[in-house]
């Protein structure tokens, strides 16, 4: 008997997505398979063993320094994504509404990824010459009689750590907003002016809850790759301040895996949560 159209798309479909679902499957539900496995393992100063205990995630829950350290990381997030989100929704703004010509649009945009074109370590060193105590910023300020001595405050802070997450990832702000706004039916703007709203009421009642998938994709990016982030943490904090992702680097350098696999779980439920709350205000599928 032969198969149905029916059947027979069904099984075309399914061919089309087994090599996609095997990388997944290798690369990503097998690591966390593992980090799981080994999460409920012990460890000694200089070795780890198989088991079954709740030892690590005990430590973790009962530990304040972990409570302290999501603490930042949250306020890390919250900080970048604000930010990031004023930045990159002008920027997308200006593009899609004020940039008439579409080769204007396009060179405008591609300005906007030439720092991207470099390496993210590169570009968050090159915050250092110009943040530090005799960098070009505090310079440049004592020399136009601004301040009288540097401002230390400027780099190895909290401030440099905001400031190069949010060089980093405006980008990924930017790219789902202007892909939002560039759908948008230009005729429900013009009805909008032709109504008598304002400027600022077409945006607000028009443009905003239009540009809401993209804004919640963006925001996605951003709050997962600064929840995730160690590396810049460490260096523009001079090692002064920690988030989750320097918490599991410490505890692989010190050869503490059952304890960092533990931590990274937490870390990835967090995550999910958050995303899975944000996609209850917004079906992203619309994006997609």
């Amino acid at each position: 008997m032969g198969l149905t159209v029916s059947s027979r798309a069904n099984m075309i479909g399914w061919l089309q997505a087994a090599p996609l679902a095997l990388v997944l499957g290798g690369f990503l539900v097998v690591p966390v398979i593992m980090i799981v496995v080994v999460s409920f393992w012990g460890a000694t100063e200089w070795s780890i063993y198989p088991a079954f205990q709740f030892d690590n995630y005990e430590f973790l829950f009962t530990s304040w320094v972990t409570y302290a350290v999501f603490l930042k990381t949250f306020k890390y997030a919250f900080i970048t994504w604000v930010l990031t989100l004023c930045i990159g929704f002008t920027v997308a703004y200006f593009l899609a509404f004020h940039v008439r010509n579409l080769s204007w649009q396009i060179a405008l945009f591609l300005l906007c990824t030439i720092p991207f074109w470099t390496s993210n370590i590169i570009r968050m060193i090159s915050w250092i010459p110009f943040l530090g105590r005799n960098g070009i910023a505090n310079q440049t300020l004592i020399s136009w009689g601004v301040i009288d001595e540097p401002m230390e405050w400027l780099l190895f802070s909290d401030f440099s750590v905001i400031l190069a997450f949010v060089h980093l990832y405006t980008l990924f702000m930017v790219v789902p907003i202007f892909n939002s706004m560039m759908r948008i039916d230009r005729s429900l703007l013009e009805a909008a002016v032709d109504g008598g709203a304002s400027g600022l009421q077409t945006l607000w009642n028009v443009v905003i809850p239009l540009c809401k998938p993209g804004i919640m994709i963006g925001t996605i990016f951003v709050v997962t790759l600064v929840m995730g982030d160690f590396f810049t943490v460490r260096i523009m904090s001079g090692s002064q301040s920690a988030n989750v992702g320097r918490l599991i680097s410490n505890d692989i350098s010190l050869l503490q895996y059952p304890s960092a696999s533990a931590t990274a779980i937490i870390l990835l439920l967090t995550v999910l949560i958050v995303i899975g709350v944000l996609l209850r205000f917004v079906d992203i599928r619309k994006e997609l």
